[in-house]
């Protein structure tokens, strides 16, 4: 994807900008939009999306956090693709600048994954990495 995020307005008198998701920025693949559009419509809201955050943790350094929020918070970014939206607090967006969300769905789990080409190493139980 070859795509420059484009700014919109901000919803609802919000502070922060609304991205589209691109390689250059955040992108959302079409299973994790399905499956967030899913999570949209059981919720009712057109405000809500997935907050991502990286904290600090971990036996390699740094986990990932996801949590579903009504709203995006006053300095998250907010990255948009068909309808649904991501929600990264600045420091996060640090770590996961050109990542991909996915979603993947298997016999044994279901789960939305981060692709992040900026991790150098992670750990052996695949839960924490470092950059």
């Amino acid at each position: 994807m070859s795509e420059q995020a484009n700014i919109e307005a901000p919803p609802q008198g919000a502070a922060q900008q609304v991205e589209k998701a691109g390689a250059k920025s955040f992108g959302i693949t079409d299973a994790a939009v399905r499956q967030l559009r899913k999570l949209m419509e059981d919720r009712g809201t057109s405000t809500a999306g997935l907050r991502i955050a990286v904290k600090g943790g971990g036996c390699s350094g740094l986990s990932y956090t996801m949590d579903w929020a009504d709203a995006p918070r006053e300095k998250d970014r907010v990255f948009e693709r068909d309808g649904v939206r991501v929600f990264i607090d600045g420091k996060s967006f640090l770590y996961l600048a050109g990542s991909e969300l996915t979603y993947e769905q298997t016999l044994m789990a279901s789960m939305f994954k981060v692709q992040n080409p900026n991790v150098k190493s992670v750990c052996g139980c695949g839960e924490s990495f470092s950059v």
